[in-house]
């Protein structure tokens, strides 16, 4: 029996190729089925609980122009395009046109979009942001509805292939190799564009009390797959240095739903009793997420907790049988098992909170037609959230559709190429005393959790950098014993690489206030500053331009 190193690759030619059957690769599939265009939908998952998504969401956040002041395009273009944001007015005009579409989109393939008696969705605030967030009821089966419509609209899906590198010729992205976590089946895919859907984020880079790298915020399984295989295919990357995320989460219980705890008044607390988050931002609660974080773990540092809590009993007792009950088991199905074992009900007692692991994050630099700085390449993650997400990878799949017209398949890879790729593919299978996937891992997520954290400075991200290069040179000697530890050494390998940008481009920033993070180097916000940094890769090293 041949080894997977040694069996003959699968071909596959397709119109457009999407990677990542999240929501996003969910939204640009629906688009390119929509213009008629063949369609390929590729994940290291299985579509019907692949991504975020997977695990369910309690909230779409929709702008309907319904004539209300914010709930309208102008207001959005004004919230979200900052210099420092990456988005432009038109990106965010065609996000916010897609929305009535996908809205209906949901509600035909049987998502619960709830209602108010009077007919109109039930929406509620959020994260600093408007009444924009229209509640689901039964979230966690999100996903199953649209990708059974999905394969009904004929999307062709290969589940279970991670994909370890984008093919290029001439300067253009051309499709895409990798490999199956199930059966080691080599596959090699050809299309006339490529859309990157896996996700805008490293969610195991650090840890959290728990010391367990899957107990996490959201999805663990993204590590940094988008970022990687952009920039080795030349694209330039932005904001990594920015857009680094963190949210607070039930004691010991990595789940998603602060938006909707936020959103509905409830009170932080810190150890000693005080409403305390006035003092770090005039929304209180529902202010943008990074001050929430900041102000928490700064009340951490000056002695004020833990432990933290959230309080909701002053909260109407209907409102909060509806939070408990039905939006956040739609973040994370197993969250009403989480409160049967501790105990906790929120018309009675506070629950207790702590801060996340840390989400290191970024954007594929992108145009107005949400196509990268690569021929060929678009970018399905540009926008955050359900709504975003979906809606990104909409936008994108409308515009990769249309160019794919007229244009013909590019020419294979040659087969030097293919055969060097499945070697490095298949290598840590036969590795001996080497280095344990899990391990090698550890190291990365110890280093990033010392020297990334909420408080940096320049000298303790120049170590990191000197420890993840260190890291780095041992990456030939990762071992795995079998399919499955494959896939993890190579989530382990995008993972190094993707935190390796990330410290980089921090080091850069020299400044504090546009992040979660603080640098005590540079404790202000410097206005010279007020731009996007980009990343890419020439002569085989990253470049750091400021736009």
């Amino acid at each position: 029996m041949q080894s997977s190193r040694e069996s003959i690759p699968t071909l596959t030619d397709t119109d457009l190729l999407i990677l990542g059957t999240g929501a996003a690769g969910c939204g640009a599939a629906l688009a390119a089925r929509e213009a008629g265009i063949k369609t390929l939908l590729v994940d290291k998952g299985k579509l019907e609980s692949s991504g975020c998504l997977g695990g369910g969401n309690d909230h779409f956040l929709a702008i309907l122009n319904t004539g209300a002041p914010e709930d309208s395009t102008e207001y959005a273009v004004k919230h979200y395009v900052k210099p420092t944001s990456g988005y432009t007015p038109a990106m965010v005009e065609q996000w916010v046109g897609a929305m009535p579409h996908l809205v209906a989109f949901l509600e035909d393939v049987g998502v619960k979009l709830m209602r108010r008696p009077d007919g109109s969705y039930l929406r509620t605030p959020g994260l600093g942001q408007p009444e924009w967030f229209i509640n689901i009821d039964e979230g966690q089966l999100i996903k199953r509805s649209i990708a059974k419509r999905l394969r009904a609209m004929g999307v062709d899906v290969l589940d279970h292939v991670m994909v370890s590198r984008l093919t290029t010729a001439g300067g253009r992205v051309t499709g895409a190799m990798g490999f199956n976590v199930l059966d080691g089946t080599f596959h090699v895919i050809r299309a006339k564009a490529v859309i990157l859907a896996m996700g805008n984020s490293a969610n195991r880079a650090t840890t959290n009390s728990t010391h367990n790298p899957y107990n996490t915020w959201h999805s663990p399984f993204n590590t940094g797959s988008q970022f990687v295989l952009a920039f080795e295919a030349g694209a330039s990357l932005v904001n990594l240095d920015l857009k680094q995320q963190a949210t607070l989460v039930p004691k010991g219980f990595g789940c998603a739903g602060m938006n909707g705890i936020n959103s509905a008044g409830a009170h932080e607390l810190n150890a000693i009793g005080e409403r305390f988050m006035g003092r770090y931002h005039p929304k209180m609660e529902n202010c943008p997420r990074q001050y929430q974080i900041y102000g928490t773990y700064a009340e951490q540092v000056i002695g004020n907790g833990p432990p933290f809590h959230m309080d909701m009993r002053h909260i109407d007792p209907g409102e909060l049988t509806h939070l408990q009950y039905t939006l956040m088991p739609g973040d994370k199905a197993t969250f009403l098992d989480y409160c049967e074992q501790r105990g906790i009900d929120f018309a009675t007692k506070p629950m207790e909170v702590e801060l996340s692991e840390i989400e290191f994050s970024g954007m594929l630099e992108t145009d107005e037609t949400f196509a990268s700085t690569v021929p060929g390449l678009y970018n399905g993650c540009v926008f955050y959230t359900f709504s975003g997400s979906m809606g990104s990878g909409y936008v994108a799949g409308g515009h990769a559709a249309r160019a794919c017209a007229g244009t013909g398949l590019p020419d294979a890879p040659p087969a030097s190429e293919i055969e060097e790729e499945q070697a490095r593919v298949f290598q840590p299978l036969g590795t001996e005393r080497g280095i344990a996937q899990d391990k090698f891992e550890a190291a990365v997520r110890q280093v990033m959790s010392y020297y990334m954290g909420y408080v940096r400075n320049g000298q303790g991200i120049r170590l990191a950098l000197e420890r993840l290069e260190m890291i780095a040179r041992h990456a030939d000697s990762v071992m795995a014993a079998d399919r499955h530890q494959l896939l993890l050494a190579h989530e382990a390998l995008h993972l190094l690489a993707s935190c390796r940008l990330s410290a980089l481009a921090t080091l850069e920033r020299r400044e504090t206030g546009r992040s979660l993070y603080r640098r005590s180097d540079y404790p202000e916000l410097d206005p010279r500053l007020d731009r996007v940094l980009s990343v890419r890769k020439e002569d085989g090293r990253p470049v750091l331009t400021w736009k």
